[in-house]
């Protein structure tokens, strides 16, 4: 081998038009017509490499489908039922025993036995095995110790129905596959990497397993979803049966400490608490996201505290913690498999239904074996009973020879088997012989009778078991689960992700500047404008004066054209935030008013939003987030015989088009400037927000419950069980809490209506009130630690029921049923409120409100809502003109109006 891998190394020096005229050992050398030399590997080196790829696939990397081991698991499984005797063994002492069958280094052997441990299933430790929270090591081999758990000398072994085979050196016997009877891969998991394939199979739930095994037998359809031992939330929408092509997503269990504290108890697959740390520094240091500093105090569950500076919002930490961090990972399942030394790639329902199919052929063996054994018994007892009854051996006393003997004893069974269910062969007869005379001496015919008729009763018991052996392995499956099960439930709940817009939750801890005049935007330019803060994955929106516009990626130093007039962090999509401008088609054109959105754009490319003539300027400019529309005065030169030099323009009256339309035409005269006369509200439809109770987040893509329909101003209001009510800004990146119970618009004029349980008077109290401080979290019940809040109403006139207990002796008080809004008038939200009964409560109902009118009063004119279109560009506008070009200026960043003289 030496010597060819020379040969190998002298034939990389050869001069490449040598090749021609040098064979190759174990190759083809063939010269094609462009020149080329193609060599065919052929010989060893493809046998070679062949072989070698098929020993790493067989022989390590992937696990057998029959028990779910990979060779040097197997093989550590059977040399610990060598070394078995009850007691632990060093761990050292268990790999070197191992080594008799595996013929690689004894590092592999204790890697993979500490994985084993460390999934708690087969293997009992004792010692530092290492944490998978933290990613510790275990500790040297010689210092920890190992046996068999009882669930895998349950499941695992039977030698009398495993296969066989000579160790690699031929001085022992080692199993092909272990007769595993139970589904071990799919809870424990398997990974490999091999020659040209690999193998990922992630662990499911132990109980899971088994419930699936159980409908599989019942012709019944299951599900499996992976379950992890580091707990958190996992997203298994595009698990795909873990075939290739799936993959889930996996999160850490990230929750409210304090305003200023977040803590994380449980963390993602394939992470560990100092890589998760790491992740999370990291971001920190790109400015992704902002801390304070972490406390690591995991010990035997995760505990990692967050502490974030005032005035960041712990929500937007968490869903940045999340798209920037380890405490989201994505993992893609790929089930592959040994079969008949052969890969196959299966998903994890076949994989189950293979292994219990299994199971119950392996149950079938053993059964069938019991009872031959059983029939074995049954035949000796019967015959050493029909021996010694009927005397038969006195009839050798007079037998001077063996075959004598063994004749002799023949002829006198005759005529007494009968009823034996074989025939008695000639071993039978010598077993007889054997029998010592002190024990035909005490033989108990009574006793003997018993024995027989207790093997018949297993006999038959056994093969009721075999005629019902679905029903057989169904009821072994249940003894699994109530012998196994408890402390297996799963740990990772299953729920359905929000996707996280990075944009919308990344710190933006970089400032952004502007330089108008020479046309520069960056975050190195500090000593120009400063404009907003923005992080560096941000998207920038510039308008110049000559009404181009461009979109660009946050940098250092970036290049728009000269006259900026308006600079925004845009976002992709964003129908809400509109532009109105006033601009001037060209020197001796006329004048035109438009107002656009742009949800879409290729970036770095310039964009004309005027009509496309040269030397065209824009005159007025306004950015408004939620579509305001604001009224303008337009003032004009005088030139001969204008009579109206001045007016009023509503950007209201003007339709939201495409940015490529050409606008509406607000005069042919020269413009002398434009000013703005008076802010405006917004012309947008309200916004309707739904709430999607799965992800507990809100929406505005219809998914849940439709919470309604929210202007810029209006609210949503939350009351927890705890009693605690507030009023927020619907933002789509709110998080709510568990033990929210009421969640609606907010009207400021509606009483609440609640009924409370006063800890220290130790009576239900009723109280009406209103929110009067909107941006404050108030407590509506009284604030001793016994106090709770048992129903809150959000309607106009609710009405409750009270359902008395019965006191011994007395009968039971009729049912009470309350109107609250003549119970009690509207208070403040601190009163404690009216007593409601002294009597003991059973239980109190919600019944339906009773009906309510709104009272006829006078209302404010709302301005008339208009549409969020987008419009194909107006034929008149850009008909011959070039449409890619840029846009304006505004000197106070586009937040309101700009006048441009």
């Amino acid at each position: 081998m030496s010597d060819q891998l020379e040969n190998n190394e002298n034939e990389e020096n050869l001069n490449p038009e040598d090749i021609h005229h040098q064979d190759v050992e174990g190759g083809e050398v063939e010269e094609v017509d462009t020149g080329e030399t193609i060599t065919r590997v052929t010989g060893m080196y493809r046998e070679w490499f062949l072989d070698y790829a098929s020993y790493v696939i067989l022989e390590r990397a992937v696990p057998a489908i029959e028990d779910g081991f990979k060779p040097v698991q197997r093989r550590i499984m059977h040399s610990m039922k060598d070394l078995d005797d009850g007691r632990y063994n060093k761990v050292a002492n268990i790999v070197g025993h191992t080594m008799q069958y595996h013929p690689h280094g004894d590092a592999s052997i204790a890697d993979a036995m500490v994985q084993i441990g460390q999934k708690d299933l087969l293997i009992d430790t004792q010692g530092n095995w290492g944490n998978i929270l933290t990613g510790d090591r275990a500790a040297a081999s010689r210092y920890i110790e190992a046996r068999l758990s009882k669930f895998a000398l349950d499941v695992v072994y039977n030698p009398k129905i495993t296969e066989w085979q000579a160790s690699y050196d031929g001085r022992r016997k080692e199993p092909i596959n272990l007769p595993v009877m139970f589904p071990m891969l799919l809870a424990q998991g398997g990974e490999g990497i091999a020659v040209g394939l690999s193998t990922k199979i992630l662990p499911h739930n132990f109980i899971e397993l088994i419930d699936a095994s159980i409908k599989h037998l019942q012709g019944k359809r299951f599900t499996l979803y992976p379950d992890f031992p580091t707990g958190g939330m996992v997203d298994v929408t595009d698990y795909n049966d873990g075939l290739r092509g799936g993959k889930i997503r996996s999160r850490a269990r990230i929750l409210q400490h304090d305003k200023n504290t977040l803590v994380i108890r449980e963390i993602p697959f394939t992470t560990t608490t100092s890589s998760l740390i790491d992740s999370i520094l990291k971001a920190n240091d790109k400015g992704k996201i902002k801390i304070k500093k972490i406390e690591d105090n995991t010990a035997a569950e995760v505990e990692i505290l967050i502490h974030i500076p005032s005035g960041i919002s712990p929500d937007k930490t968490i869903d940045a913690l999340y798209a920037f961090t380890n405490c989201e990972t994505s993992i893609s399942p790929l089930g592959c498999v040994i079969e008949d030394n052969k890969p196959l790639f299966i998903g994890v329902s076949e994989m189950l239904r293979r292994s219990t199919d299994r199971t119950v052929e392996l149950l079938k063996s053993e059964l069938e074996i019991q009872l031959g054994e059983f029939e074995n018994q049954w035949h000796y007892a019967s015959l050493e009973r029909i021996f010694i009854e009927n005397r038969i051996y006195r009839d050798i006393e007079e037998e001077e020879t063996w075959e004598g003997v063994i004749a002799a004893i023949d002829k006198g069974l005759k005529p007494h088997t009968g009823h034996l269910k074989r025939e008695v062969t000639e071993e039978d007869i010598v077993r007889l012989t054997e029998i010592r005379i002190k024990r035909i001496s005490k033989f108990d015919i009574d006793k003997a009778q018993q024995k027989i008729d207790a093997l018949e009763d297993q006999i038959a018991q056994v093969k009721h078991h075999l005629a019902n052996l679905i029903e057989y392995a169904i009821d072994y499956f249940k003894r699994l689960k109530k012998d196994y099960g408890e402390g297996k439930e799963r740990q990772a709940e299953i729920k359905v992700f929000d996707d996280i817009e990075a944009t919308k939750v990344v710190i933006r801890n970089t400032k952004l500047y502007v330089n108008r005049d020479e046309g520069f935007i960056g975050t190195s330019l500090r000593r120009d404008e400063y404009v907003t803060d923005c992080s560096d994955i941000d998207d920038i929106i510039c308008f110049t004066q000559e009404g181009k516009m461009m979109v660009t990626k946050v940098d250092s130093k970036t290049f728009i054209g000269k006259g900026i007039i308006h600079v925004a962090v845009w976002k992709k999509k964003d129908k809400r935030t509109t532009y109105n401008m006033i601009y001037k088609d060209g020197p001796r054109g006329a004048t035109y008013v438009k107002r656009f959105n742009v949800t879409s754009m290729t970036r770095d490319r310039e964009y004309d939003m005027t009509a496309g003539t040269k030397g065209s300027k824009v005159l007025y400019f306004s950015a408004n987030p939620n579509g305001e529309a604001e009224v303008v005065t337009i003032l004009l030169r005088q030139s001969g015989s204008i009579k109206k030099l001045k007016w009023d323009l509503d950007f209201a009256d003007q339709l939201i088009k495409g940015r490529n339309s050409k606008g509406n035409i607000v005069t042919k005269y020269a413009v002398k400037r434009v000013e703005l006369k008076e802010k405006g509200l917004s012309t947008l439809k309200p916004r309707k927000i739904w709430f999607d109770d799965t992800v507990q987040r809100l929406n505005l893509e219809g998914r849940g419950e439709l919470l309604g329909e929210f202007k810029s101003h209006e609210r949503l209001l939350i009351i927890n069980q705890k009693g605690i009510a507030k009023t927020v800004v619907p933002e789509i990146t709110l998080r709510f809490d568990e033990d929210m119970i009421v969640l609606e618009k907010w009207d400021p004029k509606k009483p609440l209506s609640a009924i409370y349980w006063e800890g220290e008077k130790e009576l239900f109290y009723v109280k009406r009130f209103l929110i009067e401080n909107p941006d404050k979290e108030e407590l509506i019940i009284t604030d001793h630690p016994k106090s709770y809040l048992e129903r809150i109403f959000t309607e106009h006139r609710p009405q409750a029921e009270v359902v008395f207990v019965k006191e011994r002796g007395k009968e039971r008080k009729e049912n009470l049923e309350v109107s609250l809004e003549e119970f009690i008038s509207v208070k403040g939200i601190t009163a404690m409120g009216n007593q409601l009964t002294k009597d003991k409560v059973l239980e109190i109902n919600a019944l339906a409100a009773l009906p309510y009118e709104a009272s006829e009063e006078k209302k404010t004119e709302d301005l008339d809502v208009i549409d969020e279109e987008e419009v194909k560009n107006d034929t008149e506008a850009t008909s011959a003109k070039n449409p890619d070009t840029k846009v304006p200026p505004t000197k106070d960043n586009g937040e309101q109006g700009s006048l441009f003289d």
